[in-house]
């Protein structure tokens, strides 16, 4: 799982770049047809930022189940700090970004979330189907 997300973060070029014309394409045809302007490229990306770490914090919530959601979250803020130092330290065509950083860490919660979820729904059912 890491080592898709270390791809993304460490391609020498930001990763939309072959498809930025054809994103534009899209959300004109999309605005054109009725959806706000709100959505727009910043959204996308910022959305595809969260998404990016929405299985970290699975697989965190899973290999420690009894951890709070927040901590996966200071799990995800810390690999998302990594990723964005080494951005700025190694890579000229990409830029560091706090706002990388507060989509980031809260991907890793919403998986951490998602997995706490559905972690106490399997317990309740278990209770539920073995009672008397």
């Amino acid at each position: 799982m890491l080592v898709p997300l270390a791809l993304v973060a460490f391609w020498p070029s930001p990763v939309d770049q072959p498809v930025q014309g054809q994103l534009a394409s899209v959300l004109g045809f999309l605005h054109a047809h009725g959806i706000p302007a709100w959505f727009n490229y910043q959204f996308v990306e910022a959305s595809a930022n969260v998404a990016l770490f929405i299985p970290l914090g699975s697989v965190a919530g899973l290999a420690y189940p009894k951890k709070h959601p927040w901590q996966i979250g200071i799990f995800g803020l810390v690999v998302s700090a990594c990723i964005e130092l080494g951005q700025l330290l190694f890579l000229h065509n990409r830029f560091a970004s706090l706002l990388d950083l507060v989509t980031n860490t809260g991907g890793a919660v919403i998986g951490a979330l998602l997995i706490t979820t559905a972690l106490k729904r399997l317990q309740a059912r278990r209770w539920s189907t073995a009672g008397p």
